[in-house]
C-alpha cells in the first residue's frame, strides 16, 4: 500500500460511495411492502444491498428474486416511489464535500461512474448540487456493459481525454474494484459505504479508507 495518491482525475461511485442514498431507496421498498400488506423493515436491512439495485433491494424487501412471476410489477412500483423522492433524505456522506473541494483545490478533476440508471443518476447528481462541478457523469445505461467491465470507466476516460493510468477509481464494492483493474486504473476501497458481501480486505484494492477522512489523508 502507498503512502499517497497523485492523480489528475479521481472517479467515484455513486451510491456508497459519494452519496448516503440507503435512507430513500429502504423507503422506497418499504412503501412497496406496504403495496403487500406488510409493515416497514429497518433502515440497517436495506443498507447492505443498497448498491444492488432494484433485485437487491426487493430480495430484502420481499424475498423476490428476478425469476418471481411479479418481479416486474414489483419493481416497477419500487423505481416509481424511488424517483419520486429520490433525494428526501439523501446526502454525501460525511467529508465527502470537503474531499471533492481539496481535489478541486489541487487543480485535478472529479467525475461520477455509476451502474445506476441516467434517467435517475442526473436527477440526483442535480439535487444535491454535484452535476455542474463533475467533469462527467457515466451511468449505467451509459454503455452496452456496466461494472464490473472496464467500459464505463474507459468512457470517462475517452470524455475526459486521460488515459486510466492517471486516474483514480472510488467505489464501496468489490465491482467497483474489478472494473478498475479491468481498465488498468488504480483503485480505493471505500470503507464508509455499503461494501456488499464481501470483506473490504479481501478485494485487493491498491489502497483502502476506511474514512472519507483517511482518503483526504492520502491525496498527493
Amino acid at each position: 500500500m502507498k503512502d499517497r495518491i497523485k492523480a489528475a482525475t479521481w472517479l467515484f461511485d455513486l451510491d456508497g460511495t459519494l452519496v448516503d442514498t440507503a435512507p430513500d431507496l429502504g423507503h422506497a421498498a418499504n412503501l412497496v411492502r406496504q403495496e403487500c400488506g406488510l409493515g416497514p423493515l429497518p433502515l440497517i436491512d436495506y443498507r447492505p444491498a443498497a448498491s444492488s439495485g432494484a433485485r437487491g433491494l426487493l430480495k430484502v424487501a420481499l424475498g423476490m428474486t428476478p425469476d418471481h412471476a411479479e418481479f416486474p410489477q414489483r419493481r416497477d412500483s419500487f423505481l416509481a416511489h424511488y424517483r419520486a423522492g429520490l433525494a428526501r433524505a439523501s446526502k454525501p456522506f460525511p467529508g465527502i464535500l470537503e474531499l471533492l473541494l481539496a481535489i478541486e483545490l489541487q487543480g485535478a478533476r472529479w467525475g461520477v461512474v455509476t451502474n445506476k440508471p441516467g434517467w435517475l443518476t442526473q436527477p440526483l447528481m442535480t439535487e444535491l448540487h454535484l452535476a455542474s462541478r463533475a467533469a462527467c457523469v457515466i451511468s449505467g445505461d451509459s454503455t452496452p456493459n456496466p461494472k464490473p467491465a472496464p467500459d464505463p470507466l474507459l468512457l470517462a476516460c475517452e470524455q475526459l481525454g486521460v488515459e486510466p493510468r492517471d486516474c483514480v477509481y472510488v467505489g464501496d464494492d468489490l465491482r467497483d474494484i474489478d472494473a478498475a483493474k479491468a481498465a488498468k486504473m488504480r483503485s480505493v476501497g471505500a470503507g464508509w459505504g455499503y461494501t456488499g458481501s464481501t470483506p473490504i480486505d479481501q478485494w485487493n484494492a491498491d489502497y483502502l479508507a476506511p474514512t472519507v477522512a483517511d482518503l483526504i489523508g492520502l491525496l498527493g
